[in-house]
């Protein structure tokens, strides 16, 4: 296969009908997207054993935060029947 260049890829683009736009548009920034989360931790598993722990840390210190002010809004949807309708 022929290398791949944002020339071919804008080409291609161009050739595409307006009604398709959006659809390849999604696409496009799902793997941006991904391809950023994919990164993000890659570079975090690069970090120093003692950084990465500092992270986790402050990350689990705000996820305490949110789910203190979320809990009642949590209790009341847990709360109550499942009803199952077929």
């Amino acid at each position: 296969m022929d290398t791949i260049t944002y020339s071919k890829v804008q080409k291609l683009v161009k050739q595409l009908p307006t009604t398709s736009l959006q659809c390849a548009y999604i696409f496009l920034l799902e793997l941006v997207d991904k391809e950023t989360d994919v990164s993000s931790q890659i570079d975090f598993m690069h970090l120093p054993l003692d950084e990465r722990r500092r992270l986790m840390t402050q990350q689990a210190e705000k996820m305490v935060v949110h789910y203190e002010q979320t809990a009642n809004e949590c209790q009341e949807w847990q709360a109550g029947d499942f009803i199952y309708e077929h």
